[in-house]
C-alpha cells in the first residue's frame, strides 16, 4: 500500500484520522505509532518484523552511547555497531552483492522494505548526533519508533534529524484548517503523481522501448526531458502527499522539493532537489571531511566525492554516482564562473542542460548505454528526426508544456505579489472545487489503470 492507492486514500487514511482525532491528547503518540505499524504491516508483515528489529537495535545502540558518552572510545564502540548494521541492511537490500543477508533472514525473494534509504540515513544520523552528544540521554522509544517509522514521511521523507522531528511532534497542532489544508497539499501531490508522473513515463518508455542508435535526436531529447519531469513528478508527488498526510494530524514537516526544475544556477537546483538529503550528505560525509585538509583541491575533491555519493545513493549503481559526480563538477565551475559574470543571462538555459546530462546517467542502465544515448542526443548517428518525432511531438506537447509550467513557482509568485483582494478571494472560492475535481479526475485514472505505483524508486 502507497499514498496513490485508494486503499489508503479512501480506506486507512480517513479511519486513522477519525481514531486520531477522538484519541485523548497524551495518548496520541502511540495512536500514530500504531497507524504506523498498521500502515507498514498492510504493505508487507515482513517489512514490519523487519522495521521493529530496526528500531530496536538502533534504540539500544544510541542509548548506549548515552550511557558511555563521558568516555569518548567506549561510546564509540556501540555507535560503530549501529552504522555497521544499518549500512548492511541497506546493502542488503539496495544490491546484489549481498543476497546472502536476504537469505540469511528468509525473506521472500519479492520483499523490500519501502523507504529503506531514508530511515537508514535517519538512523545514522541520530547514531552520529548521539555521540556527539547532540540527543538528549533519556530518548523515549515511542517517539524514536515513530522517528523511523512515522508513515507519512517513511516512503519518500523528508530526511529529519531526531532533534528536529521531536520538536515538530511537540509543536503540532489540530484543526479543520490544519485538514483542509494537509488535504489540499495531498491532492496536490496526488495529482503530479498520476496525472502527470505517469503519463510522462509513457513517453520515457515508448522511447526506452527502442535501441539507443536507432532513436533520432530529437526522439532522444523527447525520451530524457519525459524522464527529468516525470522523476521530479513522482518524487515530488509523493512527498507532497506524505506531508499533507502530516498536516492533517497537525505535524507541520518541511517540503522536499522547492521547485528545483528551471532553476535559474546548478546551485540552487542542487539546494532545491530534496534539500534535506542534501544537507545530510554535507553534515555527515562532507565537512567531517574538510576538516581534515584545508587545501582548496582537496576540498573540491571531497565536495565532488560527497555528490557522487548523493548520486549513488538514488540507484546504487556506476551510473547513479557518475550523475553525481557530473553534478558536482559543474558546482565547481558555476562557482568559478559566477566570479567572473560571465553566465548572468543563460542560468535556466544551462542548468536545465547539466540536468539533462545528469538524467542520462541515471535513467541509464549502465555507462555504456548512456553514452551511446547522448551520441543520439547530439546526432551522431545521422537521425536528427523522424516520424516517431513527431507523432510521440503531437501526442505529448502540451502535457511536456504543462509540466514545464507546473515545475515552477510563477503562479505561486503571481498570488503573492498580487494586492487585488478580488482575484485573491476567487482563488480561494475557486481551490477548493479544483481539488476536489482533481482528486476525482485521479481516482478515476487509478480505476482505469488499476494502480499507480509506476516509477516507485527504491529508497
Amino acid at each position: 500500500m502507497v499514498y496513490s492507492s485508494l486503499l489508503y486514500i479512501y480506506g486507512f487514511l480517513p479511519a486513522a484520522l477519525l481514531l486520531y482525532y477522538i484519541t485523548p491528547k497524551k495518548l496520541r503518540e502511540p495512536v500514530l505509532l500504531l497507524l504506523s505499524m498498521l500502515f507498514c504491516s498492510m504493505i508487507s508483515l515482513y517489512f514490519l518484523i523487519f522495521l521493529a528489529v530496526f528500531i530496536c537495535v538502533n534504540y539500544g545502540c544510541v542509548r548506549l552511547i548515552n550511557r558511555l558518552r563521558k568516555n569518548e572510545n567506549l561510546a564509540a564502540i556501540p555507535m560503530t555497531i549501529g552504522i555497521i548494521f544499518d549500512l548492511l541492511a541497506l546493502f542488503a537490500f539496495r544490491t546484489a552483492y549481498f543476497s546472502w543477508l536476504h537469505r540469511i533472514i528468509k525473506a521472500p525473494y519479492s520483499f523490500y522494505p519501502i523507504g529503506i534509504s531514508f530511515f537508514t540515513l535517519s538512523a545514522i544520523g541520530t547514531l552520529i548526533d548521539a555521540y556527539k552528544g547532540k540527543v538528549k540521554a533519556e530518548i523515549s522509544f515511542i517517539r524514536f519508533a515513530l522517528f523511523i517509522i512515522f508513515f507519512p514521511k517513511i516512503i519518500m521523507g523528508p530526511l529529519l534529524r531526531y532533534s528536529t522531528f521531536s520538536k515538530i511532534i511537540d509543536k503540532r497542532r489540530l484543526s479543520l484548517s490544519g485538514i483542509g489544508i494537509g488535504m489540499t497539499i495531498f491532492v496536490k501531490g496526488f495529482a503530479k503523481k498520476v496525472i502527470a508522473a505517469d503519463n510522462l513515463y509513457m513517453l520515457f518508455q515508448s522511447v526506452q522501448a527502442e535501441n539507443a542508435e536507432d532513436l533520432s535526436a530529437a526522439t532522444a531529447w523527447l525520451g530524457i526531458i519525459a524522464y527529468v519531469f516525470c522523476l521530479y513528478f513522482t518524487l515530488s508527488g509523493l512527498a507532497d502527499m506524505g506531508t499533507g498526510c502530516a498536516y492533517c494530524f497537525g505535524i507541520r514537516m518541511p517540503q522536499s522539493f522547492n521547485y528545483p526544475l528551471l532553476s535559474p544556477r546548478i546551485k540552487y537546483f542542487a539546494a532545491r532537489w530534496q534539500s534535506q538529503v542534501v544537507q545530510w550528505f554535507r553534515r555527515y560525509i562532507t565537512k567531517p571531511l574538510y576538516s581534515i585538509c584545508r587545501r582548496k583541491i582537496v576540498r573540491e575533491i571531497i565536495f565532488v566525492f560527497g555528490w557522487a555519493l548523493f548520486g549513488f545513493w538514488y540507484t546504487f549503481e556506476l551510473n547513479g554516482m557518475i550523475c553525481g559526480s557530473i553534478l558536482g563538477l559543474f558546482l565547481i565551475i558555476e562557482a568559478r564562473l559566477r566570479e567572473k559574470k560571465i553566465m548572468e543571462l543563460t542560468g535556466i538555459f544551462y542548468t536545465f542542460l547539466v540536468v539533462v546530462l545528469c538524467a542520462v546517467f541515471l535513467s541509464g542502465d549502465s555507462p555504456a548505454y548512456s553514452g551511446r544515448y547522448l551520441l543520439t542526443m547530439i546526432g551522431a548517428y545521422g537521425n536528427l528526426a523522424d516520424s516517431q518525432t513527431f507523432y510521440l511531438l503531437k501526442s505529448y506537447i502540451v502535457l511536456i508544456l504543462l509540466a514545464m509550467y507546473a515545475s515552477t513557482d510563477l503562479f505561486r509568485n503571481l498570488m503573492l505579489k498580487s494586492g487585488k483582494r478580488k482575484i485573491k478571494a476567487a482563488v480561494t472560492i475557486v481551490s477548493p472545487l479544483i481539488v476536489v475535481a482533481l482528486l476525482i479526475i485521479c481516482t478515476a485514472l487509478i480505476s482505469y489503470s488499476g494502480s499507480s505505483g509506476i516509477l516507485l524508486m527504491k529508497l
